[in-house]
């Protein structure tokens, strides 16, 4: 049969014929017989025919493929230069004094500390920003501004470890009176309660007041004439010395150099007085400052005092500046004393039910005081009217 296949074919010129097909790159050798084999020309498998769907466009290339990936970054920090910070600085310093712009600045200034732009190296200028904030005609509680200045002084606290000694006490009593005092006007509890609780630990760490202190208080009406008149004075002597020439006879290179150490030694015990009287005297004015903060504080504090769920932390925090009053000058152990009495006969009147609306205006605590008061306590049973120990003993 295979015969008859291959009949009528010119004889193979060797032992195997090799045949490629033009459609295929190999051939197909295919074995005849023992001697003789002839190459078959086998068609390719058809193509697989896909969607026209799916079948990528010739004209347009795969830019998917091709574009690299874009990712989305956001620029946290800038480039500028130290002197387009300070210039930045500059500009904000002098708009921020300006109400209507202070919003505006505040954001400013709160960008610069978030981008990392206060360091040492200008620190000098950004805390001039927030003395200027601090001098502004309108006070840092005003409501229109109030949100602003706690931002501002809340987040200057990253950049507190750039400033020196003097400018982190400043910065601390002016947080007392941008933040903390800004919380007591809020409406939330927890933040109310946790602003009474740093006034608080203010007012446990200050020391107590001296008699120089006291002394001081009251002469602080004429300190302003007084430090005139020593400017004046000073200004005399310093033209008075200036005419005079330092060595007008040329005795200097006679004077023997042991007599030099000694001055250069006195000169040196000048210094470290000096800057032992100096931070003396920045201690003091840190101390003052911020008792003053803590009395604006107790303040607004105590004009919530008709808010019900402030009543029971303020009396707390007024009774613990009233405990704590040695701590404050003279003026102002009065002025915690009209706080504690004011506080007192108001928290009187609620117990009486003898407020302004006509309430029994008592809280919580007050109202359950006043309610298991006269009931008895069993040991073995609940409050109530069989028990033999009254409920007054354990709520005061």
């Amino acid at each position: 049969m295979a015969d008859d296949l291959f009949e009528g074919l010119p004889p193979p010129s060797s032992d195997t014929l090799i045949s490629q097909h033009p459609r295929h790159e190999e051939p197909i050798i295919v074995p005849t017989s023992n001697t003789e084999s002839y190459a078959v020309p086998v068609p390719p498998p058809k193509p697989i025919l896909k969607s026209a769907l799916k079948r990528p466009n010739p004209t347009q290339p795969d830019t998917q493929a091709t574009a690299p990936k874009k990712s989305l970054k956001f620029k946290t920090t800038t480039d500028a230069s130290q002197a387009q910070v300070i210039e930045a600085m500059k500009k904000i310093t002098s708009h921020i004094k300006n109400p209507a712009k202070f919003s505006k600045a505040a954001k400013l200034a709160i960008q610069l500390i978030q981008a990392g732009s206060v360091k040492s190296e200008v620190s000098d200028y950004f805390f001039a920003i927030l003395e200027a904030a601090m001098s502004s005609s309108i006070t840092c509680t005003d409501p229109s501004v109030r949100a602003d200045y706690h931002s501002l002084f809340t987040i200057a606290q990253d950049a507190k470890e750039h400033l020196n000694k003097k400018q982190k006490n400043q910065l601390e009593t002016w947080t007392i009176s941008a933040v903390v005092a800004n919380d007591l006007y809020t409406d939330d509890s927890f933040v109310f309660s946790k602003a009474s609780g740093q006034i608080k630990e203010a007012i446990s760490n200050l020391p107590v007041a001296t008699e120089e202190e006291d002394a001081e208080e009251a002469r602080s009406l004429i300190d302003s004439t007084v430090t005139a008149d020593e400017g004046s004075q000073t200004h005399d002597t310093d033209k008075d010395n200036g005419g005079e020439e330092a060595d007008p006879f040329g005795l200097d290179a006679l004077i023997p150099r042991s007599a030099k150490k000694g001055e250069k030694l006195k000169e040196k015990n000048e210094v470290a007085v000096k800057i032992r009287k100096e931070d003396e005297e920045e201690t003091k004015r840190f101390l003052k400052s911020q008792r003053v903060a803590l009395i604006t504080c107790l303040e607004i504090a105590a004009r919530r005092y008709k808010t019900p769920w402030c009543q029971t932390v303020i009396d707390i925090l007024v009774k613990h500046a009233f405990d704590n009053v040695a701590r404050f000058t003279t003026g102002q152990r009065d002025a915690v004393g009209k706080l504690w009495a004011s506080i007192w006969e108001q928290q009187t009147r609620r117990k009486q039910g003898k407020s302004v609306n006509g309430k029994l205006d008592v809280n919580a605590f007050e109202w359950l005081q006043q309610k298991y008061a006269s009931e008895k306590i069993s040991i073995r049973h609940s409050v109530g009217a069989s028990g033999d120990r009254r409920a007054q003993q354990w709520l005061g």
